[in-house]
Parts: structure tokens; C-alpha cells; sequence
């Protein structure tokens, strides 16, 4: 009877925390199909939001500055992170290494406010001194996701490195192989899955800022989270509920594919002993 009991709260209390978790969500996507304009009042199914926001030239242009964005602060901090996740991991000693590790974790914890006012204080030093960049826009966006995405994707490849077994380097060297080639095709495509998901936690992460994009963007780069945030100061629309389902679904089919490569890469992996 203890142990029935037991797997019924255990039961329950998973359900009410995915319920907690995923529920507004839910609701979320299912008011997008809300012919209403009232967003608090079911008015049957419709479709029609998604063609009006589909016109709406506001958040076509954010989305689209957003995706731009995301994109290139990924792929830059992939390698900023990769570099530095390898630097922790392989080099035991090397002078500075607590500084360089207290600076890689500090991103991590510093308050968003904090870090996007110092980037916002650093660009414009720059812009006084060396002119450069010119103006406070996409680049600057993307330099600001970068800073702090490498770090998450630093975490993540230390973290694969440090259970990947180092014999297979080690008998690629041993057979001839130069370190770079050692690099590219053993100890690349054996922290792929961290590779995969350091990318797209970078890529989340920019999509999904508001704060560090509020400091140091122009009027020439406003992001999607930026957009959103200034009309639902007003009130909440159907087509921001529209939007929302939208990038939900973009961001599932991302985290889906990349499981599903992740899974695919460790069935092909050797399987010990043989």
C-alpha cells in the first residue's frame, strides 16, 4: 500500500510540475488559433492571425534581425567556446589559468544588466577612440551574444572532454597523423554532441535576449524580443500569440533534429571491446 501510495504522489507531482511547466504554453499556442481579437475571449478557430502578422512589417523585419543575429553569435561563440573549452581542458598549467577561468565563468553569474551596461560603456569608448564600430547596431548585437554565449558553449565541451577517451588521439599521433588532422577528425567529431549543443543554447540564448540587446542596439537593429516587449506594453495581441507559436515551433524542430543527431552519433560510436 506504501509503495502504491508513493508512486501515485510521485505521479502527481510530476504531472503538476510539467502542468506548471508546459501548461501556459499550451494555452499560449492554442489562443494563436483564436478567431477573437480578444485574447481572453474564445471566439472559435482561425487561422487569420498568422496572415496578419505575416503582413506586419514590424516583426518581419525584427524576426528576420533576430534570426541574422542569433545565427552569427552562435557560430562565433562555437568557436570562442570550443577554443576555450579546450584550452581548460588540455592545458593543466599555464600562467593566468585561474584568471582565465574565473573570466569565463564570470559571464555565467554577473546580472544581465550589469554585463549589457559594461558592453554598452565599452562600445562607445571604442566608437570615441579608435572611431570603430561606427554605429550601435546589428554588430554590435552580435559582438554582445558572443561575449556571453562562448561561455555556455565552454561549459558544455569541457564537460564532453573530460569523459572522451584521449587513447584515440593518442594512436592517431602514434600512426602519423599531424595534430590539426587529430583535431578535425577524431576529437571534433567525438564532442559533436557537445558541438551540436553548445550551437544551439548560443543560438536560444541570442534569440531569446532582451536586456543586453536593449543596451546595445540602435534604432537600426531592434530584435524581436525588443519589438514584442514594446507592444505588449499596451496589451497583448493575438498576433504576438501567433509569433510566439511560431518560434516554438521553430525552436522544437531544432531541439528535435539536433536529438535526433545526437542519438545517431552515439549508435554509431564502437561499442567497447569489440
Amino acid at each position: 500500500m506504501g509503495g502504491r501510495g508513493s508512486a501515485v504522489f510521485r505521479l502527481s507531482a510530476l504531472t503538476l510540475g510539467f502542468g506548471f511547466l508546459y501548461l501556459p504554453i499550451a494555452v499560449l499556442v492554442a489562443y494563436s488559433f483564436n478567431a477573437s481579437r480578444l485574447v481572453t475571449i474564445w471566439g472559435g478557430w482561425s487561422t487569420r492571425w498568422y496572415g496578419v502578422l505575416l503582413d506586419d512589417d514590424k516583426f518581419r523585419g525584427a524576426a528576420l534581425t533576430s534570426l541574422e543575429i542569433a545565427v552569427m553569435a552562435a557560430s562565433i561563440a562555437l568557436v570562442l567556446g570550443t577554443c576555450a573549452g579546450l584550452t581548460m581542458n588540455r592545458f593543466a598549467r599555464f600562467r593566468g589559468r585561474a584568471l582565465f577561468g574565473f573570466m569565463l565563468m564570470a559571464p555565467l553569474v554577473v546580472p544581465e544588466i550589469i554585463l549589457g551596461l559594461s558592453l554598452l560603456l565599452l562600445f562607445v569608448a571604442a566608437q570615441g577612440w579608435l572611431d570603430v564600430p561606427a554605429s550601435r547596431g546589428i554588430l554590435t548585437v552580435t559582438i554582445a551574444h558572443a561575449t556571453f554565449a562562448a561561455c555556455f558553449v565552454a561549459v558544455l565541451v569541457r564537460a564532453q572532454l573530460a569523459s572522451f577517451d584521449r587513447t584515440l588521439e593518442e594512436a592517431a599521433l602514434d600512426l602519423g597523423a599531424r595534430p590539426l588532422v587529430v583535431l578535425w577528425r577524431i576529437t571534433l567529431p567525438g564532442i559533436s554532441p557537445a558541438l551540436v549543443s553548445g550551437w544551439l543554447l548560443a543560438f536560444t540564448l541570442s534569440l531569446d535576449d532582451l536586456v543586453v540587446a536593449s543596451f546595445v542596439s540602435g534604432p537600426s537593429a531592434t530584435t524581436l524580443p525588443m519589438a514584442v516587449y514594446s507592444s505588449v506594453r499596451i496589451g497583448v495581441t493575438p498576433e504576438i500569440n501567433a509569433l510566439a507559436t511560431l518560434f516554438l515551433a521553430v525552436v522544437f524542430t531544432m531541439v528535435a533534429l539536433a536529438f535526433w543527431l545526437m542519438v545517431r552519433q552515439e549508435r554509431r560510436r564502437p561499442t567497447p571491446g569489440w
